[in-house]
């Protein structure tokens, strides 16, 4: 074999591996059927989210996942694929799904998740998520909630004494068990 086809081919696979390594989610899918205008619309979709979508032979995904350490991948590996890597881990479960539901000739297969070989159920369950913007957003409501609770609180304590009204008074101190009783 010529040596620059071999250093080529060697360049490939450790850029594949370099892509796997460097990505939360990686995601194999089929994409036999689909017109150049559907490809070019799945990559514009793709590309909003931040993820890269190459071709790649699957010999040379074989290659990079035997040297990643993934090899429950490579049954996934017939057919013409694509692959779709991000930093976000749902992101490119979330955006292929989506596109799936459209244009059925896309095939989800497998895929790897936070350094685990996942299937193609657990990448439909993916999709689902919101992304990581929505999941911050969640999570800061769910944080605030208890202090717009407390804050609406104490306002309405102090619009209650401001219109006159008495105060909440606090448990009379007779009520308390002492101290060295507590302790017999």
């Amino acid at each position: 074999m010529n040596q620059a086809v071999l250093s080529n081919k060697q360049a490939i696979v450790t850029e594949i591996s370099d892509k796997i390594k460097a990505s939360q989610s990686t995601v194999v899918c089929e994409y036999r059927g689909l017109s150049v205008a559907e490809v070019t619309e799945l990559r514009r979709s793709l590309r909003s989210e931040g993820v890269d979508f190459k071709v790649y032979k699957n010999t040379m995904f074989e290659r990079a996942c035997d040297d990643c350490g993934f090899e429950d991948l490579k049954d996934a590996l017939a057919g013409p694929n694509a692959f779709a890597f991000s930093e976000d881990a749902t992101a490119p479960a979330r955006v292929l799904a989506k596109f799936a539901k459209k244009h059925k000739a896309l095939v989800l297969k497998k895929g790897i998740v936070e350094g685990k070989v996942v299937n193609e159920e657990t990448i439909k369950e993916l999709s689902l998520l919101p992304n990581r913007d929505g999941m911050l957003s969640m999570l800061l409501s769910c944080l605030q909630s208890p202090v717009s609770s407390f804050a609406r609180a104490v306002k309405a304590v102090a619009d209650a004494k401001e219109a006159g009204a008495p105060a909440p008074e606090a448990a009379p101190a007779a009520e308390a068990a002492p101290v060295e009783e507590a302790a017999a």
